[in-house]
């Protein structure tokens, strides 16, 4: 078939996660009506592969996971890495931070709480850090009223490289004041968001669900 490694390519780069031999053949049996076997997609995804070895390209079709999928040379990791590390200054505020480093160490915890810790509302930096899906709802405190319990998330675990909460530092690490909850974080937007309140209001004195 004419042009099976463009078609091929097309379905790496759209596919969310790795795409399989089986899935491509399926795909693609469906959208022309031929069935492909697996030679046939094997010579063209080599021909796809021989290609982005070229110097030109900064990406690459990898075997994964059980299927294919576009990953960055390795030669390029640390300008990406820089990249995110920026993203994420600017997405998270300090007190989405401090917040943040309270739930890792307390967790589970209530809002009451991390606003007693904090000493004051939490309600934004939680809806952050919920949105950007660092922490999670990890169920209901058995206290009055039943208030929601915080929790980090995979995709905390992942960012921060931890395999476990057990690598998290422990509290004789933090030495330098750099390092403890309230001053300057090392991952912090350098301008406040604008839908951010220029101040945080005082927490309530009661226990809200």
């Amino acid at each position: 078939m004419e042009k099976l490694a463009q078609h091929i390519e097309s379905l790496i780069f759209s596919a969310e996660t790795p795409i399989s031999k089986k899935e491509i053949i399926e795909c693609l049996t469906e959208a022309f009506g031929v069935k492909f076997n697996v030679a046939e997609i094997d010579e063209a995804i080599q021909a796809l592969r021989e290609r982005y070895e070229d110097e030109a390209f900064s990406i690459e079709p990898l075997q994964i996971a059980g299927g294919y999928q576009f990953l960055t040379k390795g030669a390029y990791h640390n300008t990406i890495g820089i990249y995110l590390k920026q993203t994420m200054k600017k997405r998270l505020s300090r007190s989405a931070l401090e917040t943040l480093s309270i739930i890792a160490y307390k967790q589970p915890v209530n809002k009451s709480e991390l606003e007693r810790i904090r000493g004051v509302s939490c309600d934004y930096a939680i809806q952050k850090l919920l949105e950007k899906e660092l922490v999670a709802i990890v169920g209901r405190s058995e206290g009055p009223g039943r208030p929601l319990l915080y929790g980090t998330s995979e995709k905390f675990m992942d960012y921060f490289g931890l395999k476990s909460l057990e690598d998290l530092p422990k509290p004789k690490e933090f030495k330098e004041p750099s390092n403890q909850i309230g001053e300057q974080a090392p991952i912090e937007e350098a301008v406040r968001l604008q839908d951010e309140p220029a101040a945080e209001s005082p927490a309530p004195t009661t226990e809200e669900e």
